[in-house]
């Protein structure tokens, strides 16, 4: 049957089970949004406040489902507004899919009105991009692109569209989704051999869990792998509840905020299997002397992270789950019970700890915790509360944390929360954001009221820019240049202003009945909670230090000694 591209485009976009997108109108994508208007009982379009937040709740949406997310923009200036969020989703593999609409074909190349070569400028930051020219190219295009997204290692495709081929005629066959399932035609019996050679070796096992088993749903296999290694367990950041948190051999994150038992146990182990983590130097800290008394195994479904960053012992090329589900019969049941009571001692000497009595970070994310009963799912901006929420917040289920963690981008989480709350809409829904990253996101608000979406804005206000503060506070002769948000700037007011709700906390005692009040509503609240200035994040790892380098208050104050 001729139909015209916009309405291809919707054909092939309820084809892929698309329910939700996410974007901003204009010009060039008047076409397709004329024909969304047509089917808006069964496609849901969310109009965000500017086109950043669609690619953040894009992005939010499919973290938290596991499906992929939907983002629109129109030409120009509206395609340029997503790059952001694209990058965003690109450094975390998360699979989105960003729509733009260009000028037309015989516009292209001449400087017209809001036209920009969006092909170009995101080709660093997406696995695949497309200009359609041509009407007839345009549902093949679709299907790809939505394939992509999801295959092998998940992240960003951009398709751009030139008005004309919006409008313009073409014979259309429906088509059931290409199937993707996690392939394991890298998987190598040499490599699975010669990685369980190594493991039956070890005497002081650990394993290290990221974002890669997240993303393959692996935490039955991380824990069987766990019982058979008889090994502790640590996490990244972007790791956070693909192995359970409540389980007795998680010692917690690893990293440049990671606890003393992570950073000092796996620079004491003789083994690291790592599953799905790309050794970003957040987590490896000095690169040349990570786990340096380590063989290390490396599973990543990426060839391209192999040695990259942390030269690797041996390494098994493929989705985490399926390798897993190949290793684990090929290892003999261990023992190492005294390795495992050196690392529960240290437990109990390095606990998490912070000042009781005052409001903090730290005692915010313990009452969400307990409030929520541990099932939010939490988003994060980034900072010293990203900090904060990774390590006081205990998830046990993968898809729970959603954070921006390679790029680091403040402004991420309101966007991503309207997302996640979309998706996961019998989920609590939590943005725990710092005053800064607020700032640069707040008009979401708007888009959270507008649409009716209650969302939790959790701000941990300390009126500064508070990890960049610290830095300058223990590195920086305590400059404190440009770091200080005192301007008179009232959340609460802001956020009635915007059509969602508002309360002020200063005590620690306010902050559960504010929250408690927070969860009965039925749109957006904002719960503003003023801390200290100076509060910091420990553990902490100077930047370019080895882990083992760990350091908390109470080491500053004893060197000051």
């Amino acid at each position: 049957m001729k139909l015209n591209g916009s309405q291809i485009l919707i054909e092939c976009l309820k084809e892929q089970g698309v329910d939700t997108v996410f974007g901003y109108p204009g010009g060039a994508i008047l076409n397709v949004y004329d024909e969304l208007y047509k089917h808006s009982d069964e496609i849901h379009h969310v109009l965000t406040s500017h086109e950043q937040g669609a690619a953040h709740a894009a992005d939010g949406y499919a973290r938290a489902t596991g499906r992929v997310g939907v983002c629109l923009a129109t030409s120009g200036p509206g395609a340029t507004n997503l790059v952001t969020g694209i990058a965003t989703a690109y450094m975390d593999s998360v699979p989105i899919v960003a729509i733009t609409a260009n000028v037309s074909n015989a516009l292209l190349g001449r400087d017209s009105f809001q036209e920009i070569d969006i092909a170009g400028v995101t080709m660093p930051i997406t696995k695949h991009n497309y200009i359609v020219k041509d009407v007839n190219r345009l549902a093949e295009v679709v299907r790809s692109a939505f394939r992509i997204a999801k295959e092998g290692r998940p992240g960003p495709v951009l398709i751009d569209i030139t008005k004309d081929a919006t409008s313009d005629l073409a014979e259309y066959t429906p088509l059931h989704p290409y199937p993707t399932a996690p392939s394991d035609l890298t998987i190598r019996t040499r490599d699975l051999e010669q990685a369980a050679k190594l493991i039956a070796k070890s005497k002081k096992p650990y394993i290290l869990v990221g974002g890669g088993s997240v993303i393959a749903n692996a935490s039955a296999e991380l824990k069987e792998l766990a019982e058979r290694l008889d090994a502790p367990v640590a996490d990244t950041l972007m790791g956070k509840g693909a192995f359970n948190g409540h389980d007795p051999r998680y010692t917690g994150m690893l990293g440049m905020h990671g606890t003393k038992t992570s950073n000092l146990g796996v620079s004491m182990c003789d083994l690291l299997v790592t599953c799905g983590a790309r050794f970003s130097d957040r987590v490896t800290g000095n690169a040349k002397r990570f786990a340096r008394h380590a063989k290390i195994v490396q599973i990543d479904v990426d060839a391209a992270e192999i040695n990259k960053n942390v030269i690797v012992d041996a390494s098994v090329i493929g989705d985490v789950k399926e390798v897993l589900r190949r290793l684990i019969p090929m290892i003999e049941k261990q023992s190492h019970p005294e390795w495992n009571a050196f690392v529960a001692d240290m437990k109990e000497k390095y606990p998490l700890k912070y000042p009781q009595g005052p409001l903090t970070g730290p005692f915010i994310v313990e009452q969400i915790y307990k409030e929520t009963k541990g099932d939010a799912v939490i988003v994060t901006e980034v900072g010293q509360h990203q900090m904060w929420a990774a390590q006081y917040f205990t998830y046990s289920r993968p898809h729970q944390l959603l954070s921006s963690g390679g790029l680091g981008t403040m402004g991420y989480g309101l966007g991503a929360a309207i997302g996640a709350k979309v998706g996961c809409p019998d989920k609590t829904v939590i943005n725990i954001a710092g005053d800064g990253c607020f700032r640069m996101n707040l008009n979401e608000l708007a888009t959270a009221a507008r649409s009716k979406v209650p969302v939790i804005e959790v701000v941990v206000n300390n009126h500064v820019l508070g990890m960049v503060r610290q830095w300058q506070n223990l590195f920086y002769g305590q400059r404190y240049a440009q770091t200080t948000l005192t301007d008179g700037v009232d959340f609460v007011k802001t956020a009635e202003g915007l059509g969602a709700e508002g309360i002020r906390v200063e005590k620690a005692e306010d902050f559960v009945p504010a929250l408690r009040w927070a969860m009965q509503r039925s749109g957006p609240v904002v719960i503003d909670c003023v801390i200290d200035q100076d509060d910091k994040v420990f553990p902490m790892v100077a930047a370019g230090h080895p882990i083992d380098e760990v350091f908390d208050q109470d080491d500053l104050e004893k060197k000051e000694q």
